[in-house]
């Protein structure tokens, strides 16, 4: 029954766990003495992986944020310095140094973020591609649950490639189910719209951008020509893993400012008043409401609007 607790669930779950950290541990070479046959532990290929990515920081940093022993850091530390990899520069309050790497330091660190990347490659390059984003997404949500920082690219906004219409048709189905009890009928109306943008559009006047992120895609947004002088935006999805970036945002922008060099006087859309953090960007952008009714669609009530911008 919901909100119930089911009885010995907890050690259930931390013995799923450790099974997974012995699988994942195995997999990527972590219990070898030497990280990708290098002559560097996987702590000591830690921190200079850190050292490489801050360009300068402080031993307390590196300690605080890598969760290692100030001693064992320091030891660490001191071997890179010796071995040339390492330098101390004075920090502004002169009472830490601040590291760097030095040439050696990232002539050391080259062939292990090379290999590091091939090993990842390899591991998962034979997956088909959703697979692989299902993969990185299901990381990502074990990532934010943890409590793990966000140090992902900033997403960038693209033209469509093949697959990426399945993807819009697949995403707004599966989400829009998942959010709002949508039934299969908005994933139909979704292909028709996409599919025939894709049989037929005119690429001066019409258009689609695809937000991607560390290699996968976490949003999309469509412009149409509804007539000579109104475009139609249609199609904006923002995946969860990226909202709060941003993402929704550029892509209304991308969207009006096309528009505009288009030579379209106006922007119409069509969306439901349940869909909030839209309705938001949109108003944010100039939109302004101009129509309402309910209606059942999609096997839910739903109150339908019409906005609309003007581009003078």
């Amino acid at each position: 029954m919901d909100g119930m607790v089911e009885p010995g669930g907890l050690d259930r779950r931390i013995a799923a766990i450790r099974r997974f950290n012995r699988f994942y541990t195995s997999t990527i070479g972590v219990v070898q003495d030497k990280l990708l046959h290098s002559r560097f532990t996987l702590a000591e290929a830690r921190v200079l992986y850190e050292l490489a990515d801050r360009g300068r920081s402080t031993a307390a940093e590196i300690a605080r944020d890598l969760r290692l022993d100030a001693g064992y850091l320091s030891r660490i530390l001191r071997r890179f310095e010796r071995d040339g990899l390492l330098a101390r520069l004075p920090a502004p309050d002169r009472r830490q140094a601040l590291l760097s790497l030095t040439a050696a330091g990232r002539a050391a660190f080259a062939p292990l973020d090379a290999g590091s990347r091939a090993e990842i490659g390899s591991l998962i390059g034979a997956l088909p591609e959703p697979a692989q984003v299902e993969l990185v997404q299901a990381m990502e949500r074990i990532g934010r649950a943890l409590g793990a920082k966000s140090d992902h690219a900033k997403p960038a906004l693209r033209t469509y490639r093949p697959g990426d219409i399945g993807w819009v048709v697949s995403r707004h189905g599966a989400l829009y189910a998942e959010e709002y009890g949508f039934d299969e009928t908005f994933e139909a109306l979704v292909a028709d719209v996409a599919g025939g943008f894709l049989q037929a559009h005119d690429p001066a006047r019409e258009r689609c951008w695809i937000a991607e992120r560390d290699g996968t895609n976490v949003g999309c947004i469509f412009l149409v020509r509804q007539s000579d002088a109104i475009g139609k935006l249609r199609l904006l999805i923002v995946e969860p893993s990226a909202r709060g970036l941003g993402v929704g945002r550029e892509l209304v922008a991308a969207c009006v400012g096309f528009a505009r060099e288009a030579g379209y006087r106006r922007i119409s859309l069509w969306t439901q008043d349940i869909l909030v953090a839209a309705r938001h960007l949109y108003a944010e952008a100039g939109f302004r409401l101009v129509q309402s009714e309910p209606h059942r669609s999609f096997g839910v009530d739903l109150v339908g609007e019409n906005w609309e911008l003007d581009l003078g």
